[in-house]
């Protein structure tokens, strides 16, 4: 398949699917549906997002199955009100507790794993402003109507302030690098998209950085291992978040960049020592003068689930 038939062929359309044809699918398949949110100190966007996927997806249309909340031990009433609005909770540490602990996003997506029981898994970002319900309908879409298609990302208008102009990292880091060294996903729109839905089967075949580098990751190891045909994206609309500034946007540059370039030189295809960093360092003014600051910005990488004897003894239960 080259890049312009992927690009027609595994584009679609999140209003296409008709959710009672997919309940319809799913059930004669016998597949379950796990719905997850990673959350950290978002108690002011997770509330909405959980009640309107518990309302509109399992009590009127039984779409999804379950509804997971990895917390990486929030400091707000983030916990309090996922609980409220009828999720199950699960704090990242308390998961496969034999594996031990990490920080970062990608912890929480890779421990989410093994806290659902879905043979399909959509993750949605729990900082969301105007989460509409139709986005779970057009993640599972793709996988629900294509055994070829594995990983579906979502396509979204990025809104910053009163623009269209979000997704700064996309177009400034990500983009830039998939096309030097990864054309064949440059048909990808939101490479770094937190809404996405996957197979299970997949899923557990893939290791995972544990931070911001996740979704740059995935994508370049499901390329690698299941091949580009089974990359799909949907368009979902539009998609406003609380917006990060931009110092933590250039930190977030960074561990793209490095995780690209830890793949790059596990491929072989740069030097180990390129792949290598002491942190993130950026100067800032202080007391009238300058000093440098360095961000640790370490990439841990999560060995893919089904190499995991705890979560292997889980699954056999």
């Amino acid at each position: 398949m080259t890049d312009d038939q992927w690009l027609n062929k595994r584009t679609f359309i999140g209003a296409d699917f008709d959710p009672e044809r997919l309940l319809a699918v799913k059930r004669a398949a016998g597949t379950r549906v796990s719905v997850c949110l990673p959350s950290l100190n978002v108690a002011d966007t997770i509330g909405p997002i959980l009640t309107a996927v518990r309302e509109h997806w399992m009590e009127r249309l039984p779409l999804v199955d379950e509804l997971v909340v990895v917390d990486s031990h929030s400091r707000d009433a983030t916990v309090s009100i996922a609980h409220e609005a009828g999720a199950r909770i699960y704090q990242d540490d308390a998961i496969l507790p034999d594996a031990g602990r990490a920080r970062g996003k990608g912890e929480a997506l890779w421990k989410s794993i093994a806290a659902t029981r879905g043979e399909l898994i959509c993750w949605l970002d729990s900082d969301l402003v105007d989460f509409s319900p139709s986005y779970v309908p057009g993640l599972l879409g793709p996988l629900l109507s294509d055994d070829e298609i594995g990983f579906v990302k979502a396509i979204y208008t990025r809104q910053l302030g009163d623009s269209n102009d979000g997704g700064r990292v996309t177009e400034i880091c990500a983009r830039p690098l998939i096309n030097l060294f990864y054309p064949e996903l440059a048909g990808i729109a939101q490479p770094l998209a937190g809404e996405q839905a996957g197979r299970r089967s997949l899923l557990e075949r893939l290791p995972f950085f544990t931070g911001y580098a996740v979704e740059i990751g995935l994508l370049i190891d499901i390329m690698d291992t299941a091949g580009l045909g089974a990359l799909a994206q949907v368009d979902l609309g539009t998609r406003a978040h609380v917006n990060q500034s931009t110092p933590a946007l250039g930190e977030m540059a960074f561990a793209i960049q490095h995780a690209v370039l830890q793949r790059l030189a596990r491929d072989g295809r740069i030097p180990d020592d390129l792949a290598e960093t002491d942190g993130y360092a950026r100067p800032e003014r202080n007391n009238g003068g300058w000093v440098l600051t360095t961000t640790p910005v370490t990439l841990t990488e999560r060995a893919p689930m089904c190499e995991v004897p705890e979560y292997q003894a889980q699954r056999d239960r």
